[in-house]
Formats: structure tokens, C-alpha cells, sequence
């Protein structure tokens, strides 16, 4: 971490803090709302896809955002708004309290994930980017770990204390940002918000290289339908499904500074296709075990698991970084925020579809993702054919 300046250093630590406040709190929301508060399951659906619906809907509010008004302040802003809707979690029973939590909360992931991208890409140099992504996912993995362990133990108490617990920590978050992160100076627009976004989607190289990278998006969601359904039947134990994170988390943990490190000499591209295959073959095993199933123990058909979960947390370690770093490559970084704000938008839409696909598949979803997979890689190489990312490399 010493090698980036302190505000780097800050966000860093900010994007444990904040999966840490996320993790505690939203995997065990759905069980307060039925169980504690009696709502109905469609109620609670409601609630939690308004939540999901303003944040990925309104990626491009934050990203036009952080470009228009400054990084610094969307990202204290979205702190704070977070810190917010989860303290309205705490006290709320109604559901007209509940919705305005959850969109709050929403908002706040929208305003605050693509400024953090954006200020990162462009407070470091080119040749620097890389690692400090790399450093970014060490950072979230470990918070998304931390997260439910914390979460569970303050169960214990209330949820109302989880949600409180994780509304100081965004409070906190929001202090210290606004204490270390410096003031910048932001240029005068140039062109209108539409202007803006019309720029960055006029740029066919970048257009398909974002939906080249729903596959990316679309295989790492997977680690919540595909592989737990899996890890499930292999072993004949829901827990089976903890051991499947615990595994993706220590490899990124070990590896991820490692892999980008070791890479580093090597062309964008590669890595990317490279990851984006690993990826598609992490769900081969499971898609093995179904023509040849283990016998039935819960070692045994722990192996599929386990090496799915290293395959796919090795091939996110590849390819994450420098796809992180193209983002930023492809035009001014007057637009960088915008940039990052059309990539996450357009690539949640598409991976969003995708997921719905593989769901459908069934039995067959573990193949679907391992063409998935090898699909993106050769969309890459197809692009690297077209000069696409060694233009934007050299810019």
C-alpha cells in the first residue's frame, strides 16, 4: 500500500470498511423482514429489488456525477446516504420506511462504486493501475468474508444492532473521507450530461469491449446461483456452500497482488483472455461430475467444489485488474467516471440476462457458463484483431 499515495491508501481501506457494513447487514435482511416483521415474501422481493434496481439502474447518475461535481464529494456523499438507509433499516417496520431505506441504500452503492473507480484510475499512474485494483479486490474480498462473520455474531443481539453497527461504520467511512481525500479542482463541463454519455457511446471499441466483459460479470455471479446449487448436490450439505466462499476468498487473499505482479509484463489482452477462460473452465468440474458422479460422501464430491472455486477465484485474480485498467484507457479521463458508469450499467444489464439464461439451462447451467467463458475470450482476441485494445492501450 505504500506506494500509492494516502488517498488510494484511504479508499482501500474504505472498500473493506464498506463490504464489511454491506455483508453484515444484507445477507440476513430478507429473514428480519419475514420472520421479525412478519412481511410477505413478495413484499420483502419488493423491497430487496428496489434496492438492487437503484443501484445498478443509476451507475451513470454516479459516474456523470463524479465527473460534473467531483469524486470526492459523490464519494462522501454515497457514504452518507448508506449510512443513512441502513439506520432506517434499525428503526423502520413500516413498509414505506423499508422501501426508502432500501433506495437509499441503492442510491448510495451507484454514487460511491464508480466514483472510488474513477478517482483511483486517475489519482495513479498508467503503469499503476493495475496493482492498485488488484489491491482494491484484496481489500473487498476480505470485507465480503468479514462481513457475514460479524453479521452472524451480532445477530446474537438484534439485527437492529447489525443494522446500527453497519450505519456507523458508513458514518465513520463518510468522517474520514471527508478529512483525508483532498479537494480537487474539477474542469467546467465541457457538453452536457448527454453530451457526455453520448461521447462514450460513440465509441464502438468501447461499447463492445463493455459487452465483451458481461462475461466477466455474468461467470462471477454464478458464485451465487450456479456453484451453490452445485457445491449443494455434490456433497448432499448446505454447508458445503460456506466452504465454497471461504476457498474463493483465501485465493484471492494469497494470490490476487501475486498473479497481477506476475503479469505485468505481459499485453491487457492476454491476461484478460486468459482469466476470461479460467473462468469458463472453473465450471467444467461440476459439469464433469454429472457424467461421472463421486461417490456419495461429502469428501469426495468436496473435490468439483473446491476446484471450481479456486479456478474461478484465480481466473477473477487475472482478469479484474486490467480490465478495470481498459476502462480507464479509453478516452479522456475527463469521462472517466462517465466511462465507468456506462461499463457497470451496460454490463449488469447484459450479465443480469445472462444469469437468467443460465438459470433456465437447469442441469446444463454449468456448461452455459463454461461456453460463457471461453465465448469472452475469443471476443477479446477478436477485438485485439481489430487494434481495438492495443489503440487504447498505447493512448
Amino acid at each position: 500500500m505504500r506506494r500509492f499515495p494516502w488517498a488510494v491508501r484511504l479508499l482501500l481501506v474504505n472498500q473493506f470498511g464498506v463490504n464489511v457494513g454491506f455483508y453484515l447487514l444484507i445477507p440476513y435482511l430478507a429473514t428480519y423482514l419475514t420472520a421479525d416483521l412478519g412481511l410477505t415474501v413478495a413484499t420483502v422481493g419488493v423491497v430487496l429489488g428496489a434496492r438492487t434496481l437503484s443501484q445498478q439502474g443509476l451507475f451513470l447518475l454516479g459516474g456523470t456525477a463524479a465527473d460534473r461535481l467531483g469524486a470526492r464529494g459523490v464519494i462522501i456523499a454515497g457514504c452518507g446516504l448508506r449510512a443513512v438507509g441502513f439506520g432506517l433499516f434499525a428503526i423502520g417496520e413500516s413498509v414505506v420506511v423499508l422501501l426508502l431505506a432500501a433506495v437509499l441504500s441503492g442510491v448510495a452503492g451507484a454514487l460511491f462504486n464508480p466514483a472510488v473507480r474513477a478517482w483511483i484510475a486517475v489519482e495513479v499512474g498508467p503503469d499503476e493501475r493495475a496493482p492498485a485494483f488488484a489491491l482494491f479486490n484484496v481489500f473487498a474480498q476480505a470485507g465480503a468474508l468479514a462481513g457475514p462473520v460479524l453479521g452472524s455474531a451480532l445477530l446474537l443481539i438484534d439485527f437492529r444492532v447489525s443494522a446500527l453497527v453497519a450505519a456507523g461504520i458508513f458514518a465513520v467511512l463518510t468522517v474520514a473521507q471527508a478529512v483525508v481525500l483532498p479537494a480537487r479542482e474539477v474542469p467546467p463541463a465541457q457538453k452536457t450530461v448527454w453530451g457526455d454519455v453520448r461521447e462514450c457511446l460513440s465509441d464502438r471499441g468501447f461499447l463492445a469491449f463493455t459487452l465483451v466483459m458481461t462475461a466477466m460479470f455474468a461467470l462471477q455471479n454464478q458464485l451465487y446461483l450456479v456453484l451453490p446449487m452445485e457445491a449443494t448436490r455434490l456433497t448432499g450439505t448446505p454447508a458445503a456452500v460456506a466452504g465454497l466462499f471461504v476457498v474463493s476468498t483465501v485465493v484471492t487473499l494469497l494470490a490476487q497482488v501475486r498473479i497481477t505482479r506476475a503479469l505485468a509484463g505481459w499485453p491487457r489482452w492476454r491476461s484478460i483472455a486468459l482469466g476470461l477462460t479460467l473462468m469458463g473452465l472453473a465450471f467444467a468440474p461440476p459439469a464433469l461430475a454429472r457424467l461421472w458422479p463421486p461417490p456419495g460422501a461429502v469428501l469426495p464430491g468436496a473435490v468439483p467444489v473446491v476446484a471450481s472455486a479456486v479456478l474461478l477465484a484465480v481466473g477473477v485474480a487475472v482478469t479484474q485488474p486490467f480490465v478495470l485498467e481498459l476502462v480507464s484507457a479509453f478516452g479522456h479521463e475527463r469521462l472517466t467516471g462517465t466511462r465507468f458508469g456506462v461499463f457497470y450499467l451496460g454490463s449488469g444489464v447484459v450479465a443480469a440476462i445472462s444469469t437468467v439464461v443460465v438459470g433456465w439451462a437447469g442441469p446444463a447451467g454449468s456448461l452455459v457458463c463454461v461456453a460463457l467463458g471461453l465465448a469472452g475470450a475469443l471476443g477479446v482476441l477478436l477485438l485485439r484483431s481489430r487494434g481495438v485494445l492495443d489503440r487504447e492501450l498505447v493512448s
